[in-house]
């Protein structure tokens, strides 16, 4: 396992095979979306506890895992030590046209700057790749988030949006972020 840079890392990878294994199975039919070929090298970004590489390496694919996680990418390495896996930041990758595919399921909307995530996938698919990716989008658990804020409004404290870990994007706002990238 490579690391790229260390951050405090709250993810508890077993918890999340355990009680959100579902994350990865919704991940299946996103799979079938990106329909990959036997042969092609595909990134999968966010890649968790390794379970989609898996699925992509089974079906003949070059799978490289990246995660920001430590504690993610450690189990993803032992479970599946035929797969490399790195910890990288989705902001921060460093590949240059290496990748016939970039997958991602359930990540983006955890990546702060999306600007920048979005330049990194660019910079890593060869001319003519594509990405495919699930992630959640402008609505998504909004009666959750507007309660947070108004909890720490209501506590006394001044609500930053810095301090908003998650990224909802309508369809507009991130298809401006791809315009001419992918």
């Amino acid at each position: 396992m490579k690391t790229s840079k260390s951050t405090e890392d709250h993810w508890n990878a077993s918890l999340y095979d355990g009680k959100h294994a579902f994350v990865s199975q919704y991940g299946n039919s996103l799979v079938q979306l990106l329909a990959p070929k036997e042969g092609e090298r595909i990134l999968d970004l966010g890649c968790g506890t390794g379970d989609l590489a898996n699925t992509l390496f089974e079906g003949g694919v070059e799978v490289v895992g990246v995660d920001k996680s430590e504690n993610m990418v450690k189990l993803a390495t032992s479970k599946y030590p035929q797969i490399p896996f790195t910890v990288q930041d989705a902001t921060q990758l460093t590949y240059q046209n290496e990748f016939d595919a970039v997958f991602s399921n359930a990540t983006l909307h955890w990546v702060h700057p999306p600007k920048e995530a979005v330049q990194c996938i660019y910079e890593s698919l060869k001319q003519g790749g594509r990405m495919v990716a699930e992630f959640g989008g402008k609505g998504n658990v909004q009666t959750i988030t507007d309660e947070i804020i108004q909890q720490i409004k209501n506590s006394g404290f001044e609500f930053k949006a810095t301090q908003f870990p998650w990224y909802y994007p309508s369809i507009a706002e991130y298809s401006k972020l791809l315009d001419g990238r992918l």
